[in-house]
C-alpha cells in the first residue's frame, strides 16, 4: 500500500512539474527600454514603445511571422487604378479587448485625432501620405478634411496624396495608424493609457498589469479573432535602460530578450555563450544639437564637432555598428541601388583620413572665432544610463582635438526627451529607426514642423524638397529631391551622424519564435521557452 501511495505521489509531482513547466514555457519576459513617456499610439515616437503598441493594437494590415504584409483588422482591400484610393473591408469578427466591435469609424476617429492640433502629436507629419494632411499640419485645413472616411461600419475609404508603394507596410506597424476608441479617450483623457481597465486595444494581447518604472504585462486578448494562433500567453515588458541589468537577467533566466544596446566589450563574451543575435537594423545613432543655443548657432562649430569624432575608433572599442558619414542608412533603397550608393558621404569615415578631418575641424573652429578652443564655452551632452562610456569617448575626442570641454549629463531618456521638447539642452545622444524602406522615413524627421526635430533646424528649402519627394509620382524626381535635402541637412549639421545601427540583440538561447524586425518592431506572439 505504501508503495502504491509513493508511486501515486511521484506521478502527481511529475504531473505538477510538467504543468508548471508548460505554464512557464509560454510566459515571455522582454526588455525594450525604460519607462515610456507615453504608450498612446497617436502620441508615441519611440520604436521601443511601438513594440508594446503592436501587441495591444492592430492596424488595417499587419505583418506575418515572415514579416510579409497581410490583412489585419481589414481582411481585404481594393486599390484604384491610379493608386490613390484604398477601400478596406474590415473583419466583422474584429473586437476590442472589452468585447465591443471594431468599426471603420474607430480608424477614422484615431487618424483624424492624430492630425488634430489639439492632440499635439509629435509624429503627425507621418500622416502626410494621406490626402490633405500636409495642409492640416500647416493650419490651412481642418483635421476633419483628412482623406479618410468610414463608408459604413465595416468599409473604410482612404485617399492618398500620391501613390505610395510602402503604404500598406507603413500602416502595419506604426502606432499612429492604429485605431483608438473615441469613448475611452473622451472619458479618461490623458490617463486612458495608465491602467489595464482603460487601455482598451484591438490587438492579440491586452494589458493586465502596469507598474510605473517596473513593468507592463500583456496577456492574450480573449476577444481577438485569431487568439488561438498566439503561442505566447503572457508577455512581461521589464522597464529598464541599464544593459548590465539586462545581461544579468538574461543569464539568470529572469529576462529572455533585450533590445538594449549591448556594451561593445560584452558582445564577444555573450556571443560565445550564444546570447547574441546580430540584427542589421535600418537605423542610426546621432547627436542632436540645439542650434538655437549660443554655443551651437554657428554651423562651422557644428561641422567641426562632427569632423573631430573618430567613428572607427568608437566602433573598434566602444560600440557595435558602421561608421556614419550621412543620415540615411546604407540599406535604404534608392532608385536602382541603395540610396547611399547613389548619393555620397558628407563626412569622410575612411580611418586613414581622420587626421585630415581633425585639421579641417581646427580650421573651422578658428574661422568661427575659437582658435584652439579659446573662449569657447563648456558644452553639456546628455546620455542615457548604459551609454556613459560612449559619451566619455566623444568628450575626450573633442578635448584632445579641439580643446573643448564637455560635461556629461547622465539621465533617463524620459527626462531627456522633455528637455529636448523645451529646447533646454545643448547636445543629446539620439537614435532613429526606419518605419519603412525608403529615404523619406529618415529625412522627414528633420522637417521644420516635425515633432521629432528638437534641434531648432528650420530650412524652407529643405521642407520644400521633402514636400516634392512626398508628392511626386516620379521616383527619380523623389530621389533627386531627397539627395538635395540630405546635402542641406549635412551642411547645416543640426545633427551629427555617429554610426549606423548593427544591433547586437541579447536573446536567451531558450527563447524560440521571436519575429525579429530590421525596423526594430520585434514581435513575440509566436514565442515559447524551450
Amino acid at each position: 500500500m505504501k508503495k502504491i501511495i509513493i508511486s501515486l505521489l511521484i506521478v502527481l509531482i511529475a504531473f505538477s512539474i510538467s504543468c508548471n513547466n508548460k505554464t512557464e514555457s509560454d510566459s515571455i519576459v522582454v526588455n525594450m527600454w525604460a519607462e515610456p513617456k507615453t504608450i498612446d499610439p497617436s502620441l508615441n515616437t519611440m520604436k521601443a514603445v511601438d513594440v508594446y503598441i503592436i501587441h495591444a493594437f492592430e492596424g488595417l494590415t499587419k505583418l506575418d511571422s515572415n514579416n510579409n504584409v497581410i490583412g489585419g483588422t481589414a481582411e481585404s482591400w481594393d486599390i484604384s487604378e491610379d493608386g490613390l484610393k484604398y477601400t478596406f473591408y474590415l473583419r466583422t469578427n474584429a473586437k476590442w479587448s472589452d468585447g465591443k466591435p471594431v468599426t471603420a469609424g474607430d480608424f477614422e476617429y484615431s487618424w483624424k485625432r492624430a492630425v488634430n492640433h489639439k492632440t499635439a502629436s509629435a509624429y503627425s507629419y507621418a500622416m502626410e501620405i494621406i490626402k490633405n494632411a500636409n495642409e492640416i499640419n500647416a493650419g490651412i485645413m481642418d483635421y476633419n478634411d483628412l482623406g479618410i472616411k468610414a463608408i459604413d461600419d465595416y468599409t473604410l475609404e482612404v485617399i492618398l496624396e500620391n501613390p505610395t508603394v510602402y503604404f500598406l507596410e507603413f500602416i502595419a506597424t506604426t502606432g499612429i495608424f492604429m485605431p483608438i476608441r473615441k469613448d475611452i479617450v473622451e472619458t479618461y483623457g490623458d490617463e486612458w493609457t495608465l491602467n489595464p481597465e482603460t487601455y482598451i486595444g484591438n490587438g492579440a494581447y491586452k494589458m493586465t498589469e502596469r507598474l510605473i518604472d517596473d513593468k507592463i504585462v500583456f496577456s492574450i486578448n480573449t476577444n481577438y479573432y485569431s487568439k488561438e494562433e498566439q503561442i505566447a500567453k503572457k508577455i512581461t515588458f521589464i522597464l529598464t535602460s541599464d544593459p548590465n541589468t539586462a545581461i544579468a537577467g538574461l543569464k539568470n533566466g529572469s529576462i529572455h530578450f533585450s533590445a538594449l544596446e549591448t556594451p561593445a566589450l560584452e558582445i564577444e563574451n555573450l556571443k560565445s555563450e550564444n546570447y547574441i543575435y546580430l540584427n542589421n537594423s535600418l537605423g542610426i545613432y546621432y547627436l542632436e544639437l540645439n542650434i538655437t543655443n549660443d554655443a551651437l548657432k554657428d554651423k562651422r562649430v557644428r561641422q567641426a564637432l562632427a569632423l573631430a569624432i573618430d567613428r572607427n575608433y568608437m566602433i573598434s572599442n566602444v560600440i557595435n555598428g558602421i561608421p556614419a558619414g550621412a543620415f540615411v542608412p546604407p540599406q535604404i533603397k534608392g532608385l536602382n541601388d541603395t540610396f547611399r550608393n547613389e548619393s555620397k558621404d558628407y563626412i569622410d569615415v575612411n580611418p586613414d583620413n581622420h587626421k585630415e578631418n581633425v585639421e579641417k575641424a581646427k580650421l573651422l573652429m578658428a574661422e568661427a572665432g575659437y582658435p584652439n578652443g579659446e573662449n569657447y564655452p563648456i558644452l553639456e551632452l546628455k546620455v542615457s544610463p548604459g551609454n556613459l562610456l560612449k559619451g566619455e569617448v566623444i568628450q575626450q575626442m573633442w578635448k584632445e582635438n579641439l580643446n573643448i570641454t564637455v560635461q556629461l549629463i547622465q539621465e533617463e531618456f524620459t527626462t531627456t526627451i522633455q528637455s529636448l521638447i523645451e529646447k533646454d539642452y545643448q547636445l543629446s545622444r539620439m537614435g532613429w529607426i526606419a518605419n519603412y524602406n525608403d529615404p523619406m522615413t529618415m529625412l522627414d524627421v528633420m522637417l521644420s514642423y516635425g515633432g521629432v526635430n528638437h534641434t531648432g533646424f528650420s530650412n524652407a528649402n529643405y521642407d520644400r524638397l521633402i514636400l516634392i519627394a512626398k508628392q511626386s509620382p516620379d521616383n527619380k524626381v523623389r530621389m533627386e529631391a531627397m539627395k538635395e535635402a540630405e546635402s542641406i541637412l549635412m551642411d547645416e549639421m543640426p545633427i551629427i551622424p555617429i554610426y549606423y545601427r548593427l544591433d547586437a540583440l541579447m536573446i536567451s538561447p531558450k527563447l524560440k519564435g521571436a519575429v525579429i524586425s530590421s525596423l526594430g518592431k520585434h514581435r513575440f506572439n509566436y514565442c515559447y521557452i524551450e
